[in-house]
């Protein structure tokens, strides 16, 4: 299928009005929907939000009559059952809309082709795979949940020039500056769930929120917080945690039969998800997670987690921030993997992105 000129800018145009809701749609994929006839765009519209109208009943809506033997544009297939909002198809097909452009096909079994064919039904003609990356790359979690049954991990650290996190002694300051610490805010906004482990919370007693406003990340509305997932097999949680105060949701996952304890952290409204076994299992919290409903994940968590999930396979993406200085060969490393011996263990990544953030530098690996 060859796309003229026009289709390639149409389509950047709806990736771009998807990209506003990279922080709101969760857990539903961030989509955009441009619609044109004879050569001028007469509707567009993003999804905004879960449970609100499809990015195409907005197009549509702005549309009007206009919307009659016009061409749509759409990031992702349109949806051809009724979940909580009627199928996009099927308003499509109503508006009398000519001809139908998606990025890429929706992985929801759901969906997955469905959408397009009851639109060929209709008589539309259709076609799909236009700037097809980058409508993947918009949207890694949703995808990732409906092709591998897990949320995608995105694994943020950061780290001194030397490669070390804190000192021997467990002391340790802010190693970025407050350029990377802001960047790091708006990572934690467009994810579904912040992740950490126990040992984080019983060192550092972290927030794990998002401290940005509406007007920082351009939206309306209130800010949402991610969901708070808190590894803890044993169920050593304080009760006197900086997380309880504040707004959001905290999860626990934990192998824990303390019932009193238990009900002590739902009564102060920590919802508790409790697996057998003596000791937590990474594939065993992937697979929890996205029964959970969570698409995105970011961690912020120590060297034994961290280096746990990338050994087991359960990392995606790294972010790391290279502060200018250096901590010393006794200082605490970024990851602990024990079982890499020899050259051909090594851990193979691709750089997505180097670029300076302040005084620091962030980069973006894949995990190969």
């Amino acid at each position: 299928m060859s796309f003229s000129a026009d289709d390639h800018r149409y389509m950047a145009r709806a990736l771009q009005l998807a990209r506003r809701g990279l922080y709101t749609t969760h857990p539903n994929p961030r989509v955009g929907c441009v619609i044109v006839r004879d050569g001028q765009i007469v509707g567009e519209g993003w999804h905004e939000r879960a449970g609100e109208p499809h990015a195409e009943v907005h197009a549509l809506r702005m549309a009007g009559e206009t919307a009659r033997g016009a061409t749509a544009y759409v990031t992702l297939e349109p949806c051809s059952h009724h979940g909580r909002t009627p199928p996009c198809a099927n308003a499509l097909v109503q508006a009398g809309v000519m001809r139908v452009v998606a990025a890429m096909v929706d992985p929801n079994p759901l969906v997955a082709g469905n959408g397009l064919k009851l639109l060929q039904q209709a008589g539309i003609e259709t076609a799909s795979g236009l700037l097809e990356s980058e409508a993947r790359t918009l949207n890694p979690g949703f995808i990732s949940r409906m092709e591998r049954q897990r949320p995608y991990i995105r694994l943020k650290m950061a780290m001194s020039l030397d490669g070390r996190t804190a000192m021997e002694s467990g002391e340790s300051v802010w190693i970025t500056g407050e350029a990377a610490r802001r960047d790091v805010q708006f990572l934690r906004a467009q994810a579904d769930a912040i992740l950490t482990g126990i040992g984080t919370v019983l060192a550092d007693d972290p927030s794990l929120n998002v401290r940005l406003t509406g007007e920082d990340l351009g939206i309306t509305g209130e800010v949402r917080q991610p969901v708070r997932v808190i590894l803890d097999s044993r169920l050593q949680f304080p009760l006197t945690a900086k997380l309880l105060g504040i707004p959001g949701e905290t999860l626990i996952y934990t192998c824990s039969t303390d019932t009193p304890k238990i009900t002590q952290l739902e009564q102060a409204g920590v919802r508790i998800r409790r697996f057998g076994g003596a000791k937590l299992h990474l594939p065993q919290v992937m697979t929890a997670l996205a029964e959970d409903g969570i698409t995105e994940v970011h961690v912020e968590a120590g060297a034994t987690l961290a280096g746990a999930l990338v050994e087991q396979g359960c990392a995606d993406e790294l972010v790391i921030y290279l502060a200018p200085h250096l901590m010393g060969s006794s200082a605490r490393a970024l990851f602990n993997l024990p079982h890499i011996a020899r050259m051909h263990q090594r851990v193979a990544l691709t750089i997505r992105d180097i670029r300076a953030v302040g005084g620091d530098w962030r980069i973006i690996a894949s995990l190969t």
